[in-house]
């Protein structure tokens, strides 16, 4: 990255810390072993390192077990093979699936995947402040119901859903709880003992990419069926050879963010807040999106009327910021959370997804407030519409 870039896209991707790469690097070139070979000495030190990694990721998000911790390669695996695990193994049981009309990508088309194979797939609305309806979720869950799956912290507004209500509704009918807690992760505190299925992704803790990890509650066991097949590894859920260097770094991530959450915490809280303030007193018709209060400091999602929020972009080429989701960028839909949130189509527009993190300073949080206050207010001037 360039010296003079700006980085504020941290519910993208997270840079790695040095200090994961650094824990990550004998296992490339040195000890170099098959984690699975514990015939020789070789394979028995990459097998201690991820069971090491397993032991942390645990500890991070209070598993009982760390046998209850299967790697993945990333959340997007660990979301998929919860879905279509739990649902290939409980179709005796029911064949109805719940999840939210928010939920990431991901979740959203493994759920509707399942629709295709004959499984009732219902979508929960949300509330205007983007908390889901729970009145809702609990007329939903019937006796056919085998999963809900809620995420723990939305990837777009950073809203904090209410996991411990959500489970309690799936605890009293006896149906299992599933969490994406990908932006949940190492920036709030998670519990797993609340939930059947967990998962977690490396490269939004500061970890390396391709690497994940699903959490899959132990006692009383649950059956999940895997989603591919072969050598029977990760207690033969999720087959494949680990990639050692890949497991280290997600455990030395989740090491790091367990000391860190705190003070992190309070510091993105003070940026945030800084920020929202400065925007919102030098412009005009801008609109806080998600909730105030029951979100995550280091996400801020803010519409502002008038403008779109790619020309905003565009006129701040040295910021890395985002207009929504890096998995539907692409695309020149609004976003579906925040028409779900009923925001209308033109402010979904104009919206920007602004994120700050563990390399975030003060002055960047000022420099970037400063650029965007100014470059709204010249494509407002530049507007044959703008009536201010």
């Amino acid at each position: 990255m360039s010296t003079s870039t700006i980085y504020m896209d941290y519910q993208a991707t997270t840079p790695c810390d040095k200090r994961v790469l650094d824990e990550m690097l004998p296992y490339f070139c040195e000890d170099f072993g098959n984690p699975h070979s514990a015939s020789h000495v070789m394979g028995l030190r990459a097998q201690d390192a991820v069971e090491n990694a397993r032991n942390q990721i645990a500890r991070l998000v209070g598993a009982v077990d760390p046998k209850e911790i299967v790697f993945t390669s990333g959340a997007t695996e660990s979301n998929n093979l919860a879905i279509q695990g739990v649902a290939r193994s409980y179709k005796e049981k029911g064949n109805r699936i719940i999840t939210s009309v928010i939920e990431h990508k991901c979740i959203l088309e493994a759920c509707r995947a399942m629709g295709r194979e004959g499984f009732e797939i219902i979508e929960i609305p949300i509330l205007k402040n983007g908390l889901i309806d729970l009145q809702a979720l609990e007329e939903a869950v019937n006796d056919q119901t085998i999963l809900v799956s809620i995420m723990t912290v939305n990837n777009e507004i950073g809203t904090i859903q209410p996991i411990n209500e959500i489970s309690e509704i799936c605890r009293k009918k006896d149906v299992l709880f599933h969490t994406d807690a990908a932006q949940a992760i190492g920036k709030i505190k998670v519990d797993a003992s609340k939930v059947d299925l967990m998962s977690i992704s490396g490269h939004k803790i500061y970890g390396p990419k391709g690497i994940g990890a699903l959490y899959v509650r132990l006692r009383p066991r649950l059956k999940l069926f895997p989603i591919f097949f072969g050598g029977g590894q990760e207690r033969r859920i999720r087959s494949g050879t680990l990639p050692s260097p890949l497991c280290v770094g997600l455990g030395k991530a989740c090491e790091l963010a367990q000391q860190n959450m705190h003070s992190e915490s309070i510091k993105l809280a003070e940026f945030k807040d800084y920020f929202i303030k400065k925007i919102f007193d030098n412009l005009s018709k801008v609109y806080l999106n998600g909730d105030a209060k029951q979100s995550i400091p280091g996400c801020v999602n803010i519409s502002f009327g008038g403008v779109e929020g790619e020309g905003i972009m565009l006129g701040m080429p040295d910021i890395c910021i985002s207009s929504g989701s890096a998995c539907t960028s692409d695309s020149l839909e609004p976003s579906y959370v925040l028409e779900a949130l009923a925001v209308n189509e033109d402010l979904a527009h104009s919206s920007l997804r602004i994120g700050f993190g563990r390399f975030t300073t003060f002055d960047e949080v000022e420099y970037v407030s400063s650029r965007i206050i100014e470059t709204v207010n010249r494509l407002r001037e530049m507007s044959p519409i703008w009536k201010g």
